[in-house]
């Protein structure tokens, strides 16, 4: 059963934890980008022909003090990442990993909460609509009818756009019909994660500003799973 309601992840009045889930298809880089989210290598993160993830598994960030501010007052973030297995997964079955995720997100948030679900897809590949119906089907059947209020769009390897020569817009003006269909129903809800000519703390922080934005607009809202 899914409802929602405000955050109550602001444990005191300086202090915010917001918590994330990573979803989709393998190796499109959801261990990674959560490592950078986290600012650690909590997460086994390897090229591989086969699929990496076989469980899921939760991050903490350190806190990160001064990250932004509410009502006058500076607040210290920290961050909450649930990893999941990727879909199609190359050893685990449909069934076995929506199960896992769904017990991991039960356990996990079920009662603190869901800010956001990050559907993580790789910028120097086109998704196509075969492709995007998997991880797409999996969030909408987990989250519920909401979902498309609770998922962004995280695009990794966005350095090849720029190597490509494309800006940003172009790029998104050029993309697959299946990519167009999910852009519109996330409200184009959308982050470019770069790994080059920045450092990985200015990345990680330029991500963690984009997502607060989202949840922002949200209204501080979560998903709770009963």
């Amino acid at each position: 059963m899914l409802s929602f309601h405000l955050s109550t992840a602001m444990t005191d009045s300086n202090k915010m934890v917001i918590n994330l889930a990573l979803f989709g298809l393998t190796q499109s880089g959801k261990s990674s980008s959560g490592n950078i989210l986290l600012g650690s290598t909590d997460f086994q993160s390897t090229f591989a022909p086969c699929s990496v993830t076989k469980k899921c598994r939760l991050g903490r960030s350190c806190h990160l003090g001064g990250f932004m501010r509410r009502g006058g007052q500076e607040i210290t973030l920290q961050v909450k990442v649930l990893d999941t297995p990727g879909y199609p997964h190359s050893k685990l079955s449909k069934d076995h990993v929506k199960q896992e995720v769904k017990e991991a997100l039960k356990y996990h948030f079920g009662q603190e909460g869901l800010h956001l679900a990050l559907l993580v897809q790789r910028a120097d590949m086109p998704l196509c609509e075969q492709e995007a119906s998997s991880p797409v089907q999996m969030i909408q059947e987990l989250l519920g009818h909401a979902w498309k209020n609770y998922t962004a769009i995280l695009f990794t390897h966005a350095e090849k756009i720029e190597a490509a020569g494309f800006r940003e817009d172009e790029y998104l003006h050029e993309a697959s019909d299946a990519m167009v269909t999910l852009l519109n129903s996330v409200q184009h809800r959308y982050i470019f994660q770069y790994k080059k000519g920045n450092s990985l703390n200015e990345l990680r922080i330029n991500i963690l500003e984009r997502i607060m934005e989202i949840i922002k607009e949200n209204c501080y809202q979560v998903l709770t799973f009963k």
